[in-house]
């Protein structure tokens, strides 16, 4: 069980939706979005999911655990990872979109890629969200397709770069920075015609601990309100490090802070654990 956390401002957050395909999604109530990784070398669970079969099994346990959407990554944006092409990601995801739309037709997939071409690739397989960890800085084409394919796209605050995007910046007002890079961004979108945009804080790309924190504490000034927020937080560094601890060793922490993301108007959390964050988000929706 949580501690009991204190209320904080902006308990009544303005009411949201996207359209996924056709298929209208209310963010009246937080969403859990699972991670599912098809990567060998992702920090805390490379390896495990990286086949057709070892991966619908994990998306069937996210979607029992609670997950609403899962957000399939066919590459790993840790420090030092393994660099994929386009093509090379469209061949580790190979039929794994069209597989889990047949198994489970209810969830909603997002894909976690840069490239434009394979957001292509994905649209012509079912996927309802884009999740650019790039901001549409790592491949030009990045707006102009989630344009052409209508389909919600999750915009995340990132260095501007491939090879500089986990360098530590410390930023005079870190919450002034992603706010000002939301503006330039979510206006160039809504010209280029992308209606549905969400917003990611960018945690665990080239920010400080005590940055992040600050973003933590002041997630209801970010985005003005305007968008749904992203909060993905799950086993990143400035939580388990401070603490000594590994990734998977901070359950409890992620939760409380997932609870004051939550009391600050966060529409969707990203997630290993869907479980955890689904009693989270259960006990969250019972105090309010």
């Amino acid at each position: 069980m949580l501690s009991n956390p204190q209320t904080l401002p902006n308990s009544n957050p303005p009411a949201h939706s996207i359209s996924c395909n056709g298929r209208l999604v209310q963010l009246d109530t937080p969403k859990i979005m699972g991670i599912l990784n098809m990567t060998p070398d992702s920090f805390s669970d490379g390896g495990k999911f990286n086949t057709k079969k070892s991966a619908l099994k994990h998306a069937e346990k996210l979607l029992k655990d609670g997950a609403e959407i899962l957000d399939i990554g066919p590459q790993s944006t840790r420090p030092n990872a393994e660099f994929l092409t386009a093509e090379e990601e469209i061949k580790r995801i190979g039929n794994l979109i069209s597989l889990i739309k047949k198994e489970f037709p209810a969830a909603l997939i997002s894909l976690d890629t840069f490239y434009a071409e394979t957001v292509q690739f994905g649209f012509s397989e079912g996927i309802d969200i884009i999740n650019d960890i790039s901001g549409g800085q790592y491949d030009p084409k990045m707006f102009d397709t989630a344009a052409e394919t209508k389909l919600p796209y999750i915009l995340m605050h990132v260095n501007p770069s491939y090879q500089t995007m986990h360098d530590k910046i410390k930023f005079e007002d870190i919450t002034l920075e992603v706010n000002r890079y939301f503006s330039e961004k979510t206006k160039e979108l809504l010209e280029k015609g992308v209606k549905d945009i969400i917003l990611d804080p960018g945690f665990g790309f080239g920010k400080t601990v005590d940055d992040q924190m600050k973003m933590i504490h002041e997630v209801e000034y970010l985005g003005f309100g305007k968008f749904p927020l992203l909060i993905g937080i799950s086993r990143k560094s400035f939580i388990y490090k401070p603490l000594g601890k590994s990734p998977l060793d901070i359950n409890e922490e992620t939760q409380k802070l997932h609870w004051e993301v939550l009391e600050q108007g966060a529409k969707i959390l990203r997630v290993h654990d869907a479980a955890a964050a689904k009693e989270t988000v259960t006990q969250f929706l019972r105090k309010k």
